[in-house]
């Protein structure tokens, strides 16, 4: 479904990703690892169109989207979950999500997926009156994956989503995204949290100082030595 070929993404004169190639197949969760630093974001931020590639390329379903400003790729299917939220907070829950389905034409698929939203996470039916800058921080992660949902994606660009949540708030975000997956979106994630990212995922990839270390099924993930003291703490 999305392939990266070879991308190096500057900023300024500072290579930021060297020759990073990923493939994400449709229907799978592909969890990207990677410390502070390591480019994790600015490869989201590359493939969303944010930033441009001074090499390679990127495919969406075989269509060249390096090219393509950022509004024209989320109108081929993908949508991105940003770290820092990005939530508008002198908006209600209902507008914030609204925002989400910008280019949907029609108000009954609006509804629809607003009601999967909900379904999802029932908390923000409950608040969508509410300011969203008053919603804790769990529910203004909730808040942001929802949105996310309502543009109706193939694909799904998660940036750390369990980042700055309590403990008890990570299983029920994992969980969501797993239920995501099932109902059809493939899920590009990239986490900090490598023990929570591998149980949902089925392949992986680590990002060190811009560039791919490792690849492979999570499986063969856990058994390398490299992930084990890097991000399994073993």
């Amino acid at each position: 479904m999305l392939k990266v070929n070879g991308i190096t993404t500057c900023y300024g004169t500072v290579e930021i990703l060297r020759n990073v190639s990923l493939n994400i197949n449709k229907g799978e969760i592909v969890a990207l690892l990677g410390a502070n630093g390591a480019g994790k974001t600015t490869t989201l931020n590359t493939i969303i169109g944010l930033i441009k590639p001074t090499h390679g390329n990127i495919y969406l379903e075989n269509k060249r989207i390096d090219k393509m400003k950022t509004n024209e790729i989320i109108k081929m299917g993908i949508s991105m979950v940003m770290e820092n939220r990005g939530i508008f907070p002198d908006l209600n829950v209902l507008e914030n999500l609204r925002i989400g389905a910008l280019y949907e034409k029609y108000e009954k698929d609006i509804n629809k997926t607003l009601k999967e939203v909900y379904d999802l996470f029932p908390v923000l039916r409950e608040r969508e009156n509410q300011l969203a800058g008053t919603l804790s921080g769990g529910e203004q992660g909730m808040l942001t994956i929802g949105r996310g949902m309502m543009s109706k994606p193939k694909i799904m660009l998660l940036d750390e989503p369990s980042l700055g949540l309590a403990p008890m708030l990570v299983d029920g975000v994992f969980e969501a995204i797993k239920r995501i997956n099932n109902e059809g979106t493939t899920i590009l994630l990239v986490e900090q949290n490598a023990v929570k990212a591998l149980k949902i995922a089925s392949r992986g990839y680590v990002l060190q100082k811009g560039e791919i270390v490792i690849e492979g099924l999570v499986k063969e993930l856990k058994e390398s030595e490299v992930i084990k003291k890097a991000y399994l703490t073993i």
